[in-house]
């Protein structure tokens, strides 16, 4: 059963804005997180660093502590991984420069998703899907919403479980970025490196240890929607490899998905100083 309930924490460290696939600014993001009592607020867009700069100066009129963060996006033989980097330089050129990359091949992505949804009859309009994305780092989730606007699903998380996620009809891979390749970018930026909702990685265990050896920071452990024994494993695994256990909601705005709002994850205030720690040996 995943676990609810009001917000337990002053630390958020996974969201997401209109710079990549959630549905509210980030000027907006941090004024809910200021709202809700939040004092610390990661913004971890997927591929994008687009929302830091509009975050921190929100952030700083609303006495609200913004780190610069990222999700990136990885494939195994097995199943996708994300990585999450948190204090990084998001101006650092050579990130940008992959970060362009990547967003490039999620344009080609999605169109090539489009297509195969249409051939699997729910024709959708991939004019549509742009206009959802805004100019901000198109994804499977912009391709969800418009899946539920035509009423081919119930909700995002009902396209994912039949259509978009690893394995579904509508699959469609990513280019190729390894772990161990995100975990190198994420360090070469000065950030800390962490393995997000593990729970949706298909290797968990050969995947950690590979990624430990590579370098890897950080475990997320308090993830919104991981139940207490989830979480409690969880721990275990983080003290076992001397991982620093991380959290956050994985917010994406208001009525998004289930179980994933702001604030909601029990994220320990001391894990922001440890990563801070983290991302200063990185540089």
């Amino acid at each position: 059963m995943a676990a609810t309930g009001e917000s337990l924490s002053t630390v958020d460290l996974h969201t997401h804005t209109t710079a990549s696939d959630g549905v509210i600014s980030p000027a907006e993001l941090v004024e809910l997180a200021s709202q809700r009592g939040l004092r610390v607020l990661a913004v971890t867009d997927h591929d994008s660093t687009d929302g830091i700069d509009e975050a921190i100066a929100a952030g700083q009129r609303l006495g609200v502590t913004v780190i610069p963060g990222i999700e990136l996006g990885t494939e195994t033989e097995h199943g996708e991984v994300h990585l999450l980097g948190y204090f990084i330089d998001h101006r650092d050129p050579a990130l940008q420069a992959r970060l362009t990359e990547f967003r490039e091949g999620r344009e080609r992505r999605v169109a090539r998703i489009v297509e195969r949804l249409g051939e699997l009859g729910m024709p959708i309009d991939l004019a549509e899907v742009q206009r959802l994305a805004a100019g901000g780092s198109i994804g499977r989730a912009h391709v969800a919403r418009v899946m539920v606007a035509a009423g081919y699903v119930d909700s995002v998380d009902d396209a994912f479980a039949r259509f978009l996620a690893f394995g579904r009809p509508a699959y469609v891979p990513r280019p190729r970025l390894t772990p161990r390749e995100a975990v190198a970018l994420v360090h070469q930026a000065g950030g800390a490196a962490v393995l997000a909702h593990p729970y949706t990685v298909a290797d968990l265990d050969e995947t950690l240890a590979d990624l430990v050896d590579a370098g890897l920071d950080g475990l997320e452990v308090y993830y919104a929607i991981y139940s207490d024994e989830q979480r409690d494993a969880l721990r275990d695994l983080a003290d076992h490899y001397g991982l620093i256990p991380t959290g956050g909601s994985d917010y994406h705005g208001p009525g998004q998905q289930e179980g994933r709002e702001l604030g909601t994850a029990p994220v320990p205030v001391e894990t922001v100083e440890r990563l801070r720690q983290a991302a200063r040996r990185a540089r």
